[in-house]
């Protein structure tokens, strides 16, 4: 599958209308080249209402002449920062999200996936985390697989998930019965039971995981034909 290039976006609190800032220059552009402002509510991020919030209060709160208390300048920043990873896990790898930390006036790359900042554009040669997830209720197996990376735990670290518990514990759930149906020889009726509940787990992941991710419900091995199917939701949407 081939990947568009990157869209770039600069996190910056000015205390003007938004403080979201986009560039055509591409990723070795300037902070200065960042000078096309993005609302913050604009449908091409399609921000959750809460982060859109956060955003307005936050760039709001900076003083217009900036600030004359370094206290109070640290607490926006550090405010600043949460905001753009939630920005930049939302937005996914689909773009590339920097922060511009007015204390130490530099710019820093927010990574969607580990939460981690970066000094460049490339300090992950590819996606540090499994960007297409399969659904597929199996014996054995934990409920969520990726390429590469094998049967995942809902929980795993590793793919950086960032569930619910309530999912997590429902995805855990929904694995025990699956082995507890097949170990008493279940009737077809608590087949249809078990992927149906697997759909609505897998509707539950893709909205968690936003439109940053695919999530593909591929029904449960071993749990006749009813239990076959291929559904693909990206975020809210299904494709």
């Amino acid at each position: 599958m081939t990947h568009r290039d990157p869209e770039h976006l600069l996190v910056r609190a000015r205390g003007d209308g938004s403080p979201l800032y986009a560039t055509d220059a591409g990723a070795y552009a300037r902070v200065e080249d960042f000078t096309r402002t993005l609302p913050v509510a604009d449908h091409a991020l399609g921000l959750p209402d809460d982060v859109v919030r956060r955003l307005t209060e936050w760039n709001r709160a900076r003083p217009t002449d900036g600030f004359e208390a370094r206290p109070a300048l640290r607490k926006h920043v550090k405010q600043g920062l949460e905001i753009a990873r939630l920005v930049a896990k939302h937005l996914g790898p689909g773009w590339v999200v920097r922060f511009w930390d007015e204390r130490h006036q530099e710019e820093k790359f927010v990574c969607w996936g580990c939460e981690r900042l970066h000094w460049t554009v490339d300090a992950h040669d590819a996606p540090p985390h499994p960007l297409d997830i399969t659904v597929e209720g199996e014996y054995g197996l934990y409920p969520l697989h990726a390429e590469g990376f094998g049967s995942l735990a809902p929980d795993d670290p590793a793919a950086a998930l960032h569930l619910s518990d309530d999912l997590v514990t429902a995805f855990y759930q929904w694995k025990g019965a699956i082995e507890t149906t097949l170990m008493n020889d279940g009737d077809d009726d608590e087949w249809q039971r078990l992927f149906e509940e697997g759909r609505d787990l897998s509707e539950r992941l893709a909205r968690e995981l936003g439109p940053a991710r695919t999530v593909t419900y591929r029904g449960i091995a071993n749990g006749g034909l009813a239990a076959m199917t291929s559904v693909t939701w990206r975020g809210d949407h299904q494709l």
